[in-house]
Order: structure tokens, then sequence, then C-alpha cells
């Protein structure tokens, strides 16, 4: 991936306000047309094992640079990454995707299901709970786990979550509210030729944990 994103990143954290950014839009724009770009060349060879996102584009996936500040202490008008969630609804999908996020110093790569509708988390934590075994398997996978140490863990709820036994031996999983893993990147990585074949490796180990969910919400 052209280091052009990472450079525009790095000065915008420094100068994040309109006039700055209205200055230097024609550096924005290219960035913008760079991921989306990379995005497209990557669905191809996301769909060679997820047919799911073979219609998916760049644009439709990349999302809106602009933060929402209404209710928010921060007025920064500009994320300071740029990110897309690669599924066959783009950005607005609700279901399992795999996320590209580039930030310096901050990128990654993560899959699974973020933030699900409250039926949405039901049900995944029902499909856990009757195949814990299988569950476990897809995060212990020995490839798996060279890129990502099992699910992210952020905003884990501490009380087992009801409608299900405390005494249920893998109760910690279902204490999760996303079921997502995720693996950081350097800066090195991001800007190296062959970044896009990295991705989709990391992606093509990432599916089993989407094939689970997807049969969890829709099977």
């Amino acid at each position: 991936m052209n280091t052009i994103i990472l450079d525009f990143l790095n000065d915008l954290k420094d100068n994040n306000n309109r006039e700055w950014f209205h200055a230097n839009k024609k550096t924005y724009d290219a960035s913008k047309q760079e991921i989306e770009t990379f995005v497209d060349n990557l669905v191809p060879m996301i769909a060679a094992f997820d047919p799911s996102v073979k219609f998916a584009t760049g644009k439709e996936c990349l999302f809106r640079i602009f933060r929402d500040v209404r209710f928010a202490k921060d007025k920064s008008p500009y994320k300071t990454n740029m990110g897309a969630w690669i599924s066959k609804g783009g950005r607005k999908s609700k279901g399992p995707g795999y996320y590209l996020h580039i930030q310096p110093g901050e990128s990654m790569l993560a899959g699974g299901v973020y933030m699900p509708e409250p039926d949405q988390l039901k049900k995944i934590r029902q499909e856990i709970y009757y195949n814990a075994a299988e569950f476990k398997a897809i995060l212990g996978h020995k490839d798996a786990k060279k890129y990502f140490d099992g699910l992210s863990e952020w905003d884990k709820q501490k009380l087992p979550p009801r409608d299900f036994p405390k005494d249920f031996p893998d109760i910690d999983i279902l204490k999760n509210r996303h079921f997502t893993v995720a693996y950081m990147l350097t800066d090195k990585q991001v800007a190296d030729k062959d970044f896009g074949k990295l991705v989709a490796k990391v992606f093509r180990l990432m599916h089993p944990l989407n094939v689970f969910l997807e049969r969890a919400l829709n099977g």
C-alpha cells in the first residue's frame, strides 16, 4: 500500500481542523482513492475463500473520515484513521465481516461481529453454548494463533448473561459483547508491496470464525 495514507494521517493528527483539511483536500482524495483501490483489489482475494463478499466495492466498504461530534467531548472534526468493513453489505452490514484499519502505529486487521444487536448477541451466545468445543477449536487453531490469540475482550461484561446457566464451563466466553479477533500491524507491514497478500492470508484465517457467526445469526 502506498505510504501516502500513513503520511496524510500523520499530518492530520497534528492538524485536525477544517482549514488544514480543506487546504490538503487533494492529498485526502488521493489517500481515499488509494485505500478504495486497495479494497477493490483485495475483494477477489477474499472472495476466493468467502464468495459472500464478491460484489463488495471499496467505496461501499470505506468508512467516512468525518467524526460525529454532536455528543462528544472531543470536537476534532476528523478521524485520524481510515477503515473499511468488507462484507456482503459493505460498511452498513451488521453481520460477520473483515475489518481493515489503517492508522500510523495502530493499524490492524480484524474479523467477526462487532456491536451485535441484542437479538443477534443472544443468537451468537446460544450457538456457542451448544457448540462450545467447535468454537474454541476455531479460535485455537494452530495457524490462526500465529496471528491472533482468542477473542478481543474489550467491553466484556462482568456478570454472566441472563438465560444461560452460571455453571456453564465456558460462561466466560459468553460474557463477551463483541465476537471479534484482531491482528495488529506495523507501519512497515502496511507499506510493504506485498501487504495485500498478508491481509488476504490473515482474513482467510478469520473466515472460519465468520462462518460460525453467520450460522449463528442465520442458520
